[in-house]
């Protein structure tokens, strides 16, 4: 039945060639022109797996005390302190310049400067403060030791004033769209106008300006992500020399790439119509549709000019072509698109776009390389030079060993014990960052020297983890609902890996204090309501420790860095505590902050790893069943892919790579591709085996037919994605390492490991 169905389609399709061509050229100018349009787009919210417990929380809170997408801006005076005329002038100016610009929500920009950065001090009259900057305050030596002496009054050293007074902090809120327009906020333009207005306005020889928070390093990897056009170039260049090798043809190395580059138009064309931008996370799926492409390009070149050689006109070898590819073509390829397609099944906006581009990408292969190349090819004139062909010969007999039981015993016992190594090495493979700063951007990217900077010289940073202790109204004039928070905080700012922390029963306890004439005997928290309602009392609601009806307190953690351990033993103890110390009345909810955003996002990686294996497992699966009506073949294409998949997580955890959410697709990227290498090599086999051949037999042609083309599209696409080690971007650069060797040892598995499972289960009598 699907036989008859492949040859009305080969005879409609060829009979009606320039027609069908002409609707590819129609289709293609209009998508193109939609391509045009595509904008580069990186929300933050597209990073936070909505759905989890902890970005529940986040989103129930945002309005009162901010979310995790914030800026902090450290104005740094490289020559000394920061008490002189040139820093407090550039530092007012930093400010106001941030208070300005767009998206930024103004009720939460954080300074020297800001009225709600106030000092308290006992007198003898009782409380004295007030601004730490004062109204009539004058860039003179008088002025400035007014202000250094209000700094050292409000405690605000190490957060708003770094440790060395060397530096100064500005710390905004962002919103989650422009105020100006009402569309959502377009974070790589915010990125572009901190680089336009603070950093290329303000720092020189006596001024530096470190920029830390998610839209400045999404807008620094975006910046890098234009590189990933010279990559592509490159990855042209290198793919047309190598297919002009294979096919010594100058049509045949331009037609492929053509119908590859139309594949990737189509799919840009698409996302735009779908409503979608690209993200920097996602910027290298469109190279990745056009290797495969190319790689399925050429099972049909090489299907070509085997027909010709056999004395075929290159209209009725293209036709023949198309006939016996369609099939396996089509199965690896739809096997590809259901593999992407699972990676919807993580609630995180990124991975769902990538998988959507992806699977988009995939799909439109079908029709641009398996339909429209063999039409076009149809009307040229090949010449096939015969020995290029006889030359293989002798290699293809001895690979032809390996499907035989005397050596497949052997490939097979050796492969089970790489497995085994491999798979123990897997297991410590780590959820997360496992490195300071930026896991996108290389160590000596300059966001990273910046978050550095910053991490060196201010006990706060953006790896702060706030857990929201909900409570009833009032809560906070009650001494045993404080004392709760105040016992919480204490216990957890004696974890390993917190820097510093801070809650509205911390400060009570100093404002106690105050009113103590500064005694350290009473840095405690009141036990009348009267004493506690006036230490709370001084305590603003803008201070975000406390909202209106002081029923919800934030406990704000700030971290020595977000590596995955640090966060994980963090973790553990705030839930420890939570179910120790939470009552009916008071509760300890993780978790909002720039950790808590990632801790969320790890804990959805974590829980989505063995789900999507299984959903990209069983797909590539049920479609192999299917195609083969064979389980013993279905096997013999799953197996090598699982053990590759094993390798590549032993090899993540070899190279210090953390599964994150850049390198989670990268394990459905390499099953989805790498399947195509067994189902064409099996695809011949299965016709040979059922046509009573011996599996050497079946396994020697299958490589005359089919294994030049695999194997040489397994060394193309490991070149191609090699590239990937010298970029900017160190998420790409680990991609372009799995995804080289998961290409390269796919192609080794299907070509050594799949031959010799299939002379075991296939096993003949003497």
């Amino acid at each position: 039945m699907l036989e008859k169905w492949v040859n009305g389609l080969e005879l409609f399709l060829f009979r009606q060639r320039a027609w069908v061509i002409g609707v590819f050229i129609i289709i293609t100018v209009c998508l193109g022109y939609q391509a045009s349009l595509l904008k580069m787009d990186a929300a933050f919210v597209k990073n936070i797996p909505l759905s989890h417990p902890y970005m529940q929380t986040y989103l129930r809170h945002q309005q009162q005390f901010g979310g995790a997408n914030s800026i902090m801006v450290a104005i740094e005076n490289t020559k000394g302190d920061i008490f002189n005329p040139i820093f407090f002038d550039a530092l007012k100016k930093v400010h106001d310049q941030l208070f300005f610009i767009p998206g930024v929500d103004r009720a939460q920009v954080k300074s020297l400067f800001s009225p709600s950065t106030r000092f308290t001090e006992v007198v003898e009259e009782g409380f004295a403060g007030g601004p730490v900057i004062p109204a009539d305050f004058t860039l003179t030596p008088a002025g400035l030791e007014v202000v250094r002496s209000n700094i050292e009054k409000a405690g605000i050293v190490g957060r708003l004033i770094a440790q060395d007074y060397s530096a100064a902090m500005v710390k905004v809120q962002l919103l989650d769209f422009d105020p100006q327009t009402g569309e959502p906020l377009d974070t790589l333009a915010f990125a572009q106008q901190l680089e336009m207005q603070l950093r290329s306005q303000y720092e020189n020889d006596d001024i530096n300006i470190h920029i830390i928070g998610f839209a400045k390093m999404a807008g620094d990897v975006a910046d890098g992500a234009k590189g990933v056009v010279l990559f592509f170039l490159l990855a042209i260049f290198i793919t047309a020399i190598m297919v002009y090798l294979f096919s010594r043809s100058f049509i045949l190395t331009f037609l492929p790439l053509l119908c590859s580059l139309v594949a990737v138009c189509w799919q840009l064309g698409l996302l735009t119509l779908m409503g979608f931008g690209l993200d920097p996370m996602s910027i290298l799926i469109p190279f990745l549709v056009f290797a495969i492409g190319v790689s399925h390009s050429v099972q049909m070149i090489n299907g070509v000019k085997r027909h010709v050689l056999a004395g075929q006109s290159t209209k009725g070898a293209a036709a023949l072509a198309f006939r016996g590819l369609l099939i396996p073509g089509g199965i690896a390829l739809l096997s590809d698109t259901v593999g992407f397609l699972t990676l919807l099944t993580i609630d995180i906006g990124i991975i769902r776009e990538l998988a959507i581009s992806a699977s988009l990408g995939v799909a439109v292969i079908i029709l641009t390389n398996l339909i429209l190349l063999p039409l076009l090819i149809s009307y040229t004139q090949l010449q096939v030079n015969q020995s290029t062909a006889s030359s293989m010969t002798r290699i293809w007999r001895k690979l032809s060993l390996f499907a035989t039981p005397k050596y497949a015993v052997v490939i097979l016992s050796i492969t089970a014990l790489i497995y085994v190594l491999g798979f123990f090495q897997a297991r410590e493979m780590k959820i997360g960052d496992l490195n300071a700063g930026a896991s996108a951007l290389h160590q000596d990217a300059r966001y990273n020297q910046d978050t550095f900077f910053i991490t060196d010289h201010f006990s706060i940073t953006t790896d702060v983890l706030t857990v929201i202790v909900e409570a009833f109204p009032e809560a906070c004039t009650y001494h045993d609902t404080l004392s709760q928070i105040d016992e919480f905080e204490w216990r957890l700012s004696n974890t390993l890996g917190v820097e510093s922390t801070a809650s509205l029963a911390s400060v009570a306890k100093r404002v106690n204090t105050g009113f103590n004439e500064g005694n350290p005997k009473w840095h405690i928290l009141p036990r009348t309501t009267a004493s506690l309602v006036q230490a709370v009392g001084r305590v603003p609601t803008t201070s975000g420790l406390l909202n209106r009806d002081c029923s919800v307190m934030p406990i704000y953690v700030f971290l020595t860095d977000h590596k995955a351990d640090t966060i994980e033993r963090v973790l553990v103890k705030v839930k420890h505590l939570s179910s120790e110390m939470e009552t009916d009345k008071l509760r300890f909810a993780l978790a909002s902050g720039p950790v808590g955003v990632m801790a969320a996002t790890n804990e959805t990686v974590a829980e989505a790893q063995w789900p999507m294996m299984l959903y990209v497992y069983g797909a590539v699966f049920i479609l192999c069943l299917m195609s083969f009506r064979s389980l013993r073949a279905t096997l013999a294409v799953i197996i090598p892919l699982y053990v590759v998949s094993t390798l590549a997580q032993a090899l993540m955890t070899f190279l210090g790579i953390g599964l994150a959410v850049s390198t989670l697709p990268v394990i459905a990227l390499g099953v989805g591709i790498g399947v195509d290498y067994g189902i064409y090599i099996l695809s011949t086999m299965a016709v040979r085996l059922r046509a009573g051949d011996s599996v050497q037999k079946a396994y020697y042609q299958a490589l005359v037919e089919r294994g030049s083309a695999v194997m040489f599209t397994g060394l193309t696409l490991s070149i191609g994605v090699s590239t990937w080690f010298f970029s900017a971007l160190k998420f790409q650069m680990d991609m372009g390492i799995l995804l080289t060797f998961m290409f390269l040892v796919n192609m080794l598995g299907a070509i050594i490991i799949l031959p010799a499972l299939a002379a075991i289960l296939w096993r003949q009598p003497r």
